[in-house]
């Protein structure tokens, strides 16, 4: 097959999706034109979801990514979910912290059987209460990821501490980021080793 045909799936949630985004690009179309930039012939599949969580990452990812890259050609998977587990549901959250990391090492083991993947850890959602959960969260997904050997990237840490990110974040909808934000997460992600195409295909 052609060398130069790479195929990637992102999977998660509004993150992901892009939600709030005026150019529709989120942080995945920003670095997969990072990619094209630098050589890559890239096809990019946005798999992320409006409120989707574990479970549902769970329920849908194999069967999602599988009819996407049954060509032959590199593949590779992205995921990034784990803040709506946290959102508060009757007297829990909409999926506990057991079944959460539970979920996600029986996700990312099997998807690291399959393809090349790393993880974006979970977002911060701009309320406070569930923004602490979130954090402690974090920490659980990354040891688990580490123990797997899959590069795990922490960004709730990051954009919470961002100033440029919380400003955008509250000139939107007080949720999801703009196109400033997006941006953002897409800078951590080329300036992170883990990443694919940070190399120049020419060089």
């Amino acid at each position: 097959y052609p060398a130069n045909d790479h195929r990637i799936c992102f999977i998660g949630d509004s993150m992901t999706q892009g939600t709030s985004d005026p150019t529709c690009l989120g942080w995945p179309g920003r670095v997969s034109a990072a990619a094209w930039a630098k050589g890559y012939a890239l096809t990019a599949h946005n798999l992320g979801i409006r409120g989707d969580t574990s479970q549902g990452v769970a329920a849908r990812w194999q069967a999602e990514s599988a009819v996407r890259l049954q060509a032959e050609c590199h593949k590779y998977l992205v995921f990034s979910f784990g803040a709506n587990d946290m959102t508060p549901q009757g007297d829990g959250l909409r999926v506990a912290v057991v079944q959460s990391v539970a979920l996600f090492t029986r996700i990312v083991s099997e998807a690291q059987a399959l393809y090349p993947t790393v993880v974006l850890g979970p977002f911060p959602v701009g309320e406070a209460a569930q923004d602490a959960r979130i954090l402690d969260l974090c920490p659980l997904y990354a040891e688990h990821a580490q123990a797997l050997g899959v590069p795990y990237l922490p960004v709730a840490r990051l954009l919470l501490d961002s100033a440029l990110w919380r400003a955008d974040v509250a000139a939107s909808d007080g949720c999801h980021p703009g196109a400033a934000g997006y941006q953002r997460v897409a800078d951590q992600v080329l300036a992170w080793p883990a990443w694919w195409f940070n190399t120049s295909t020419t060089s």
